[in-house]
This record gives structure tokens, sequence and C-alpha cells, in this order.
């Protein structure tokens, strides 16, 4: 089953919030806070959410589309928002309004990405003038996956994937990414005692030989039947893996026409979409199109 996920095009006037495959995870250990040493690879998608911003108004932060069930408030782009709008003195306004297209706990980022899109396009729009380390030190408040999407450029991450090292030039090649329909609790994933916690410690050239998996994967397609089953199918086809905590599986595909043929076999319930891999983020492309309209301007 085909989803709606549509590429970002340049001239749009949405702000893009993409999405970001994790191409190996590993566990190295848990730390004295509670977090675990991971390492990973973060790639950037075509596809994702949309934002736009009005600033416009009076003080404080109004949000439109944000997911549901979260409290006036918590959600991560009117936190984001709230960070900023202190920096500002409080006196800042912003009317923000998002098109969810990424599955919620899917392990695509999209609650991450959201938040670094709202800083990125905020510090722009309010002209606070911060610099991109000062916005993922903001961003690392809000989750450990923000500062890499404020970055926007492909990445080797370490630490709790906040220590990063840029790889701008990965291959980009297209994949499809199948959602099982089903939505995974991270949290419950790393408490799990059968989780692998002492997971080999990789160097980058290993990863680009091939070395890596993802050491979540075991834990969560024994919690969610639905994902093994995911894997199972995608695996028939093309090797696949799960991103992040899940519950979205990938594979990369030999070119767009069979990414769009394996679309196609997708079995209902189940969705599924096409993207190409990016080492430069779409808000990055973004920042740098705005910047460029503006000096012309």
């Amino acid at each position: 089953m085909a989803s709606a996920l549509k590429p970002f095009v340049g001239g749009e006037s949405a702000w893009p919030a993409p999405a970001k495959l994790n191409l190996f995870l590993h566990v190295l250990g848990r730390r004295a806070d509670g977090y675990h040493e991971l390492q990973t690879v973060f790639q950037f998608l075509d596809v994702g959410d949309r934002l736009w911003f009005s600033t416009d108004g009076p003080p404080g932060i109004e949000l439109e589309g944000g997911l549901p069930g979260i409290a006036p408030g918590a959600d991560l782009i009117e936190r984001a928002a709230a960070s900023l709008a202190v920096l500002a003195g409080g006196h800042r306004g912003a009317s923000i309004r998002v098109e969810k297209s990424l599955p919620a706990g899917g392990g695509l980022g999209g609650g991450s990405s959201n938040a670094a899109t709202t800083l990125v396009a905020l510090n722009e729009l309010w002209a606070l003038g911060l610099s991109v380390d000062q916005l993922a030190e903001i961003g690392l408040t809000l989750g450990a996956d923000v500062p890499v999407f404020v970055r926007g450029v492909a990445a080797w991450a370490e630490g709790v994937g906040e220590r990063l090292t840029p790889l701008p030039t990965l291959a980009q090649p297209w994949y499809l990414i199948v959602d099982p329909q089903v939505r995974v609790a991270t949290a419950e994933v790393f408490s799990d005692p059968a989780l692998t916690r002492n997971g080999p410690s990789l160097r980058i050239p290993d990863f680009l030989s091939g070395a890596g998996t993802n050491q979540l994967q075991p834990v969560v397609v024994r919690r969610y039947p639905q994902v093994a089953k995911a894997l199972d199918w995608l695996s028939k086809y093309q090797p696949a893996r799960m991103t992040g905590s899940g519950a979205c599986v990938f594979a990369r595909c030999d070119d767009r026409a069979q990414a769009e043929e394996l679309l196609g076999r997708v079995p209902a319930p189940w969705k599924g979409f096409v993207a190409r891999g990016c080492n430069r983020s779409p808000l990055l492309e973004r920042c740098h199109a705005t910047k460029g309209r503006n000096v012309g301007a």
C-alpha cells in the first residue's frame, strides 16, 4: 500500500522536517545517568513532515496539527519554540502549523526533526543570530537526535547520538521504507533485559566495509510480531533492517524503479514509501536557498 509522502521540492514555502534512517545502531553500554552509549550512522531522506511559521502575532506559541494526545506545551515543536522565546526575552510569538506525514514511533525521527526545524526556522525568522553549535546545544536538551537534524549533514554518531562526525560522501541510494502500522515504545525497548548492551565498537572504515547491525532489532521483533513479519517480507527481495528503535524497516534498492516496483507489492494493512538518501538535509538546502534569495534581493 503506497503512502502519500512526496519528496521536498525547491521553492515551496514550507520548512522541511526530513526523516532519517539509522544505517546501523550498536549499543555499547549503559551510562551512570541511565542513558546508553551508542554508535550509529544517520542519513536523511528527501521526504518528511512540513512546517509553516507566522511570526506577526503577539507573544506566545500556538501550534496547529501536532500529535494527538500530547499535553499543551509538551509537543517538541512547542518546547523548541519556547526555548528560543526565552532567549529572545519572552517577547516573541509564533503560530506554527505542522503537516505530519511520518508515523509516530516509527524510528524515522519525526519529532526530533520537527524540533530541529523549529529551532532553525525561528532563529532565522526572529533574527536571533544563534550559531549552529548553539542551536545544536539547545536541541540536545530536547532529544538526542535533534542535533544531527540541526546540523543537517549525514553523520557518524557516538555518545547518546550527539557526538557527530560528518559523512558527506556516503552513497545516496533509493530506499523502500515499510511501516508495519505499529507504534514502538522506545523506552521499553531500551529497558528490556534482553537488550545487548555490550555491542562491538566500530570504526568508520568498518562501517564503510559493511559491518554493523541494529542491536535493538532482536528486542523489537520479539515484542512486536508485525515488525518481524515486515522484515521477513522485505528480506525476500533485498537485505532489510529496522531503523532506530522501529517500527519502520527499510531496504536499499538498486534504483528508483526497483524501489517503486517493490512498493507496489507492500501488503495491506502496512504502508510504504520510496525515498532517496540525502547527505545534506533538505532543511539545510532550504536555509541556503533562503539566504541566497535574500542576498540577491
